[in-house]
């Protein structure tokens, strides 16, 4: 059986990564100043938005969810052709629609493809199965990868389905934004409170940064540390001590605002990095998506892994 695996553009993995596994992406649509952009996770494309348009603040972004009809367009023309089951995987349904489209393009999708596939001599049943992440970023990264080795070990689609939907429960993602004017802006405008007025202007002020976990749909700030680069290095070891302790999955998602070869000079990185590879464990580095920076702004970090959720520090 042909097992794929599809994603939305937020999941932060490494482009090699995504084409070694053929994991296919669903494009999201953004608005930039009137001007309409698509983010579909290409390297050259991403590069040009973090040095064309998060270059200054005063933007006018807004991302929207992939629509529906785009997405069963998208399975219709040529994913139920290449696989007989399919994980669709998205960011958490509490924070975007993409869930909901693409369950709701399900349907559809399972309604017609009958007709497509036996139009190129496939007499076998399709099946697809949408699933809420409940994180996002590298934190879908996570899963996403996950689902990917399985499938091509040629694991049994419902052995992948009851390691996904156990493990999505105890995916521990982390960001740290450098710029907290981003997500007090985004905040508002979609009714969010994410970081308050007080919060942001205290932040600025004295160069706080939050780290902000996202865990089993929700996300929450679990630190506040002066300076970017000594938050990001807490992270770091924060994660490094997780790894010493046994983590529930083999590869560890890293994710920047900007060039991912910067990922490797951030403070504390090396370390987490050393650390993973004595145990075996997989570090995949990526540009964070274009989708994410609008909320985020650039030189962002989120690191993510499957394991159990302990205090911040610990």
């Amino acid at each position: 059986m042909r097992i794929g695996v599809v994603t939305d553009a937020t999941c932060d993995l490494p482009d090699a990564f995504l084409r070694e596994h053929r994991i296919e992406v669903m494009p999201i649509p953004i608005r930039l100043d009137g001007r309409q952009l698509t983010d579909a996770r290409d390297p050259a494309a991403t590069a040009r938005f973090y040095a064309e348009h998060l270059a200054g603040r005063g933007h006018d972004a807004e991302t929207e969810a992939p629509r529906a009809e785009d997405i069963r367009h998208q399975f219709l023309q040529r994913i139920v052709l290449e696989y007989d089951y399919v994980f669709c995987i998205t960011a958490m349904s509490s924070r975007t629609d993409i869930f909901a489209n693409a369950s709701k393009a399900s349907f559809a999708i399972l309604s017609d493809y009958k007709t497509i596939r036996a139009e190129h001599g496939i007499d076998v049943p399709f099946a697809l199965r949408v699933v809420d992440s409940k994180n996002m970023f590298s934190g879908t990264g996570v899963l996403v990868a996950e689902a990917a080795k399985l499938a091509r070990a040629g694991v049994n689609p419902n052995e992948v389905r009851v390691r996904i939907d156990s493990l999505r429960e105890h995916i521990c993602g982390y960001l740290v934004p450098n710029d907290l004017y981003y997500i007090h802006k985004r905040g508002l405008e979609k009714g969010e409170k994410s970081v308050g007025f007080l919060t942001y202007a205290f932040g600025s002020a004295f160069d706080i940064k939050p780290v902000i976990l996202c865990f089993q749909g929700d996300t929450q700030p679990v630190a506040k540390i002066r300076n970017h680069e000594r938050a990001v290095e807490k992270l770091f070891d924060h994660v490094t001590r997780q790894i010493e302790i046994g983590i529930d999955t083999g590869h560890v998602c890293v994710s920047y605002g900007g060039d991912s070869a910067v990922i490797a000079s951030l403070p504390g990185f090396a370390r987490m990095a050393e650390t993973a590879r004595g145990r075996g464990i997989e570090v995949l580095r990526s540009t964070m998506s274009a989708t994410a920076a609008v909320s985020l702004g650039a030189q962002c970090v989120t690191v993510a892994y499957g394991g159990e959720l302990r205090a911040f520090g610990d």
